[in-house]
């Protein structure tokens, strides 16, 4: 599988990557619902020997439980085999799984050993900042410089190898530049969610800050294998039970999209999911893009996405479809 250069570093990672949200099962807020550990293990592994060679989870996945199956998966693979590991900070939870925000030094060294105890590594291969804001703020925290200074310091210890942002905008990476480079970023990005196009794809490509694109099936809706009674049926501890796009109006007007890009995809040999990672794929500041596997079987199914490279018209098509 094709590799590309992940900012300036020297990870050179696949144009998909395996991404470990859902395997942190139903517990906590932002939970996908039931999740069978031995499924996920078996997802990561036919993933690696496919090719895929980086993981993405964080602590928050599951209040611990991602990284820890993570490492049940991680641990029968050889080193020249093993995959890369980015996982994630700034999310705390309190002993009844209340979870809350902090970037204050202290909070980021105690998560950082708490990942690497639940990884069973000595090091992150990058360490990110899952946030800068408190959820349901409109500011950035204002110890975003702490945080940042801190896994400056944490990468020449050695604890971590490369570290970088998710969900920042321009103007917050503006401020860490001076404290340390960014490595990469982490935004969400699909067809349906394209706020990052204008001014921070176009920061990044100029400022050599790879980017790694969250939910580009937008969660699942685009997937293909999504339909209206599974999305009207999806259990209270899957939060997309409260998810926009999981309801009307517009169930139906994405349900009519991904028959399209069934159409697109059958000219391709790929399911409507392949398509909408391809096309997140096709901006040229995108480095990779992060796909939530939950079996073996949804691994073989989209990893024709890694290499589809998707007509001028059939973005053109895309483009009407999902055009504001």
């Amino acid at each position: 599988m094709d590799t590309r250069q992940l900012g300036t570093s020297d990870l050179h990672i696949t144009r998909i990557g395996f991404g470990a949200w859902a395997i942190g099962g139903p517990d906590y807020a932002y939970g996908w619902g039931p999740q069978d550990d031995a499924d996920s293990v078996a997802a990561i592994h036919r993933a690696v020997d496919a090719g895929i060679n980086w993981i993405d989870t964080a602590a928050v996945y599951g209040l611990g439980r991602s990284e820890r199956v993570v490492a049940q998966a991680l641990k029968p693979l050889g080193s020249s085999r093993r995959p890369y590991v980015f996982t994630k900070c700034s999310l705390v939870w309190d002993a009844q799984g209340a979870i809350s925000h902090s970037l204050k030094a202290a909070s980021v060294r105690k998560e950082l050993e708490d990942s690497l105890r639940r990884l069973e590594t000595d090091v992150i291969d990058l360490y990110q900042v899952h946030w800068s804001k408190p959820w349901g703020l409109q500011e950035p925290a204002p110890d975003i410089e702490e945080g940042w200074s801190t896994l400056a310091a944490l990468q020449k210890q050695g604890k971590v190898r490369h570290i970088a942002v998710s969900n920042f905008d321009v103007a917050e990476m503006e401020r860490l530049r001076p404290i340390a480079p960014v490595t990469s970023l982490q935004p969400p990005y699909s067809m349906l969610r394209r706020g990052i196009e204008s001014e921070i794809l176009p920061y990044c490509l100029a400022n050599d800050i790879g980017v790694i694109v969250y939910s580009p099936m937008a969660a699942g809706i685009l997937s293909g294998a999504m339909t209206r009674e599974r999305a009207e049926a999806l259990p209270a501890n899957d939060w997309r039970s409260k998810n926009p796009d999981y309801q009307e109006p517009r169930l139906s007007k994405n349900l009519a999209l991904v028959e399209e890009l069934r159409t697109i995809g059958g000219r391709h040999g790929v399911p409507p999911g392949a398509v909408a990672i391809a096309w997140t794929l096709r901006q040229p500041a995108v480095t990779g893009a992060i796909v939530g596997f939950r079996s073996p079987r949804q691994v073989e199914g989209l990893l024709g996405a890694a290499g589809l490279t998707l007509a001028a018209e059939e973005i053109d098509v895309i483009d009407r479809l999902t055009a504001k």
